[in-house]
């Protein structure tokens, strides 16, 4: 299938993206409905094929850093049929396909296996989020994994092996979690059926050919720290976005004129995280932090919670000091010795790389580096001609 180089634009609506081909701007389906802000970044190189859809091309995958990450989720489960042909699947080992697309009850699952005379039944998931060292997933809210999860779990007791894989489609990553910050349901549901379902995240590589290398291992997932970290406690980010010059009112700091612009305030709760973020997000409350302000008078464009034990809150204002347009001087810091927790950015931060890494580095690979230290895993620079043909796909 031939591939056609393309370059990110924008993204019009979860399943549409436009791009910048040889031939001019075009839009292209996007099989993937997760938020994808660390990958569809201005520029971002992608890899499109025809499609017999109502538009004329579909994205495969997009290139981040040195790798090309596959975005078709339709695709993963053809790499997982592969991976079992050859045994590639940790602990799925010689067993044998009764059944794609299994239906049992309400529930839909990937694949209805057969091993040691057990049934089993595998769910995939396509893992497009990490950081330097730590893939999470969901990257978006995800009701019917959940659901999944908790069906899967009561199947158990009826017979079933229930099996959980997920495709990381990077060799970086020494670790996998469920990613909490974003959706703490799947998490917490992850987490209690984590002794009853059988949870492999696998490091796959795709080339430019989207010709995919395994590497038949598992991740190591760090339930204790994820046990400790997992709590609805930590700092957040929330975006604000003002389109027109205002001045306001901020309490004690008295009236600040605010240039139009993307504002980033830098926040924290030590319980009642999610209740506290969702706080700013409301035109109507009483005006008690200097945030209420300006909240009431802006649209909240994100949500960020950073959810973690220790406190970060300062350390975090002091890193988008340093990356920052401009900063509204002592906004949020009456108590503190840092110069604000109000940040401007002049364009939308979320599409800014460095801003991305810095809540991919606070949200996955700082929790858990002291549990990576010393740990080593035969993904790290692994050549890709050192993997054995057998287990290669080509898409």
């Amino acid at each position: 299938m031939k591939r056609i180089l393309a370059y990110f634009l924008d993204r019009p609506n979860r399943f549409v993206v436009r791009v910048e081909t040889k031939n001019g701007v075009v839009s292209a389906y996007l099989p993937n409905p997760g938020r994808l802000w660390e990958i569809l970044l201005p520029g971002t190189p992608l890899l499109l094929a025809a499609s017999s859809g109502t538009l004329p091309y579909v994205v495969m995958a997009a290139k981040r850093a040195n790798e090309w990450i596959l975005l078709h989720t339709h695709m993963a489960n053809r790499a997982a049929r592969h991976m079992l042909a050859r045994n590639l699947v940790p602990g799925l080992e010689d067993s044998e396909l009764i059944r794609p697309e299994f239906t049992i009850g309400d529930s839909r699952f990937d694949f209805l296996l057969e091993r040691d005379g057990q049934k089993v039944l595998l769910e995939v998931k396509s893992c497009t989020l990490f950081g330097k060292e730590v893939a999470a997933f969901p990257d978006a809210v995800t009701a019917r994994g959940k659901r999944h999860i908790e069906e899967m779990a009561r199947l158990t007791k009826e017979g079933f092996k229930a099996f959980l894989l997920f495709i990381v489609n990077s060799l970086s990553p020494r670790a996998f979690i469920p990613d909490y910050h974003t959706d703490f349901d799947f998490a917490t549901a992850l987490a209690n059926a984590r002794n009853i379902i059988d949870i492999a995240p696998v490091a796959v590589r795709w080339d430019e050919e989207l010709t995919m290398r395994v590497n038949p291992e598992r991740l190591t997932i760090p339930w204790q720290i994820i046990d400790r970290e997992m709590a609805d406690s930590g700092a957040y980010m929330v975006i604000f976005e003002l389109k027109e010059p205002k001045t306001i009112k901020i309490g004690s700091l008295g009236e600040i004129s605010f240039r139009p612009a993307y504002y980033v305030y830098v926040g924290s709760a030590k319980k009642n995280l999610s209740a506290r973020v969702n706080r700013h997000s409301r035109k109507r409350k009483n005006e008690h932090w200097h945030i209420d302000y300006l909240s009431s008078a802006s649209k909240a464009t994100r949500l960020l919670p950073i959810r973690t034990q220790e406190d970060i809150e300062c350390l975090l204002s002091k890193d988008l000091m340093g990356i920052c347009d401009f900063a509204i001087t002592n906004f949020g810091a009456s108590d503190c010795d840092c110069r604000s927790h109000l940040f401007g950015f002049l364009k939308d931060p979320i599409k800014r790389t460095d801003f991305v890494n810095l809540l991919l580095y606070y949200r996955l690979d700082r929790p858990y580096r002291g549990a990576l230290i010393g740990h080593t895993s035969s993904t790290s620079g692994m050549p890709l001609a050192g993997i054995a043909p057998s287990t290669r796909l080509h898409l």
